[in-house]
């Protein structure tokens, strides 16, 4: 049975996209099987795999409101062991519709129910935002990863999604569990990076990945041309950081 990680912080900039994307192609290139939900209206994770959303027939958005299955929803990509569940603005619209069903915070998770099976890992990038689009990926998944970037302000939305997750355990999804904390866009010279590592390590001891994702050209560089950055440029820091990862992801699941 596969695992499903929503990557998730209300915060937008943290670096959701990125490690969606190119965590997924780490995890592909390791031989997992991979399908990544595009849960955020904005529909960059489709464009940073190449997919042109002119082509798409059907979305998450279809998907989340029942036009269509799981099954029609799925695009293959080009990149070893990923599929995608592609995303356009019109999710932005889901949440307005959602209130008229009756398990308006599960429909994710009866939806993915019908192919967790078929994958090693399924990854969710959520929106910036914590609306009931967010709660029905923290309702449909095992974990969160929560990518956060080494600046104060990062502190209190992390403490927020902590809270929201918290709130997510008591009413739909009692065994939702934190797949860990992950710096991104790190640059060790500076001291505040210092000091708010420091800080999320004091309260989230167990928490926190010993992978940290730098700040780097290869990895704002490589959507633009449609790829991941371990196909963009494999000798990066950024992509040598998201195979690091992987390797972690896997140990702590045991894939």
């Amino acid at each position: 049975m596969g695992r499903i990680i929503a990557v998730s912080n209300q915060k937008g900039g943290v670096g959701k996209t990125t490690t969606v994307v190119n965590l997924s192609a780490a995890l592909g290139l390791r031989g997992k099987k991979v399908l990544i939900v595009d849960f955020d209206p904005q529909g960059n994770t489709t464009t940073s795999l190449g997919i042109s959303k002119k082509s798409i027939r059907y979305t998450s958005y279809e998907m989340l409101t029942d036009e269509c299955k799981v099954f029609e929803a799925i695009v293959a990509t080009q990149f070893r062991g990923i599929s995608v569940i592609p995303a356009t603005k019109s999710l932005a619209g889901a949440a307005i519709e959602l209130v008229d069903f009756e398990q308006r915070t599960l429909q994710l998770k009866k939806q993915l129910s019908e192919v967790k099976d078929d994958y090693d890992f399924i990854l969710i990038d959520c929106p910036p935002s914590l609306d009931l689009i967010t709660i029905n990926a923290l309702s449909a998944a095992d974990s969160a990863l929560i990518p956060i970037q080494c600046e104060f302000l990062s502190l209190e939305g992390l403490v927020e999604l902590v809270d929201t997750i918290k709130q997510i355990r008591r009413t739909s999804n009692p065994t939702l569990k934190i797949e860990g904390i992950l710096f991104t866009m790190y640059v060790a010279r500076y001291k505040l990076t210092e000091q708010v590592t420091k800080e999320v390590s004091r309260y989230f001891k167990k928490e926190v990945f010993d992978t940290v994702i730098p700040r780097n050209v290869a990895l704002s560089e490589a959507p633009s041309f449609g790829e991941p950055v371990l196909y963009y440029d494999r000798k990066s820091k950024g992509a040598k950081a998201y195979d690091e990862l992987a390797k972690e992801i896997i140990k702590r699941n045991k894939a």
